[in-house]
């Protein structure tokens, strides 16, 4: 006669003495069956239906599967009884079988490596450039150089695009302390939402400028590999990698000169402060001329600072205005001269 069981708690809480087994195998109910086996010291299929909480699984099936994982015995004769082996043996046991099958898939990764590099040169190619033609296998390149990058990250960013607007991967770079730096193309900052999300980035840890217009979209890796596109068709986007040599430090040169002439991203305290009328080269000005320099639209700007479009025009006429400037451009030029930016 089996003792009266315990209550068998789900989920491998703390003073569970049997954990998350997930790892080699066990699932929840495995877990729970097996955890009830230890327990009790011997049992029959009979006690663990009445007693285990399974979620639709037979107990007879459960039995031969921790029983097949070497973590009980079958009595012999035709009592039907279930019995625990020793968990320093069994586990460790299973915990090793586990690691070696590991090793097995880790030692196909070359193998594996190498018929993905195929396919991504369009059928192994001779040569460090690839040709990419299926928006699958761009943003598949661009996740690749996430991973792989270990000190710098340089990016254009502007339409078409191929992966979903978050990037998951970038805040785990930037906490490898990565430098990561990107310019985005002010097309991009006219979408709602679109300062909230490049200033939540910059606020992780990337530079951020902005520029009137890219020619391209560019991502480039450590300085060795270099993802950039031949065709922005958004229907079917073509990019080329490019993995070391002089194009790649060429395309690094163009990087660096758009970046020197894009606009740093006004900080949120002056954004705050662009709401109030100040006289003079206040913050609510600079932040109105890194706007303006960014090349975004008066309605995305407007929207940003909080004006209507006719409070930004006025403002804005009355920048120039002060600064004894025709248009934008010279007003930028006006306020670099006057040290306000």
């Amino acid at each position: 006669m089996v003792a009266e069981a315990e209550p068998v708690r789900e989920g491998g809480t703390a003073g569970d003495p049997v954990g998350d087994l997930a790892a080699v195998g066990i699932d929840e109910d495995m877990r729970l069956v097996y955890r009830y086996v230890l327990a009790q010291g011997t049992v029959r299929v009979a006690d663990v239906e009445r007693d285990v909480p399974l979620t639709g699984t037979d107990p007879d099936g459960m039995l031969a599967r921790l029983r097949a994982a070497g973590l009980i015995n079958r009595t012999a004769g035709n009592a039907g009884e279930y019995t625990a082996v020793d968990p320093r043996v069994a586990l460790r046991a299973l915990t090793d079988r586990t690691a070696a099958r590991l090793d097995r898939v880790r030692a196909t990764i070359p193998d594996l490596a190498e018929l993905f590099e195929q396919t991504a040169d369009g059928g192994g190619a001779a040569g460090r450039v690839h040709v990419l033609d299926d928006p699958a296998l761009v943003g598949a390149w661009y996740t690749r150089m996430e991973h792989e990058v270990r000190g710098e990250f340089m990016a254009f960013d502007r339409p078409p695009y191929v992966l979903a607007d978050d990037n998951p991967v970038e805040p785990l770079v930037l906490q490898r302390g990565v430098t990561w730096r990107a310019v985005y193309a002010a097309e991009v900052l006219d979408r709602p939402g679109a300062w909230a999300e490049v200033r939540h980035a910059a606020a992780m840890g990337e530079q951020a400028r902005v520029a009137p217009s890219l020619p391209a979209k560019l991502a480039i890796a450590d300085r060795r590999t270099a993802l950039v596109s031949a065709d922005l068709d958004p229907r079917r986007p073509t990019s080329v990698v490019i993995e070391g040599g002089p194009l790649v430090d060429l395309l690094c040169e163009a990087f660096e000169a758009v970046w020197a002439r894009s606009v740093e991203l006004p900080a949120d305290d002056d954004l705050a402060d662009a709401a109030a009328p100040e006289q003079g080269p206040s913050a609510a000005d600079r932040a109105l001329l890194a706007l303006l320099g960014s090349g975004a639209k008066d309605e995305a700007i407007a929207r940003e600072l909080g004006l209507s479009e006719r409070t930004l025009r006025r403002r804005t006429t009355d920048l120039l205005r002060r600064l004894g400037a025709a248009n934008r451009f010279q007003a930028g030029m006006q306020a670099v001269r006057r040290g306000w930016l």
